[in-house]
């Protein structure tokens, strides 16, 4: 028989770093599963992803077990790792914080295409130039 579902909490932790400070224990306290734990298998499961931010999306059961799926970095962290920039411009209109190739945002794509809402590769770039152009990001030839 299926294990009944307490909640289903969603986290960005980085890779390979989680540990029972703050967010993690604050989130996952107040159901009663073991924080320690979670840290040890969020982490080991992420060792390879090193330097990325990853979303977790983590189902807490009746018996205080847990289950997660790993989800694909943010395209707002993938952005900014390819443009070398810290963070988005504060009004994307008037400036512009960094560049990104036509390649490069190909490339996010295809990491972000198993969790986009886009039925083929064109779109999926038409999502990733919006979260640039929102961002302050240029995309260039």
């Amino acid at each position: 028989m299926a294990k009944k579902i307490k909640t289903t909490l969603k986290l960005q932790l980085e890779a390979g770093k989680a540990n029972p400070a703050p967010p993690v224990g604050t989130a996952l306290g107040p159901h009663g599963i073991n924080i320690a734990e979670f840290c040890k298998q969020f982490n080991e499961k992420t060792r390879e992803m090193t330097g990325d931010v990853v979303p977790a999306e983590i189902t807490i059961f009746e018996d205080r077990s847990f289950s997660f799926i790993l989800k694909t970095p943010p395209a707002s962290a993938l952005l900014k790792k390819a443009a070398k920039v810290e963070k988005g411009a504060a009004d994307p209109l008037k400036a512009k914080v960094g560049k990104v190739t036509k390649a490069d945002v190909r490339a996010i794509a295809e990491r972000k295409m198993p969790d986009l809402n886009a039925q083929d590769m064109d779109a999926a770039e038409k999502i990733i130039r919006g979260t640039a152009r929102s961002m302050g990001i240029e995309v260039t030839e």
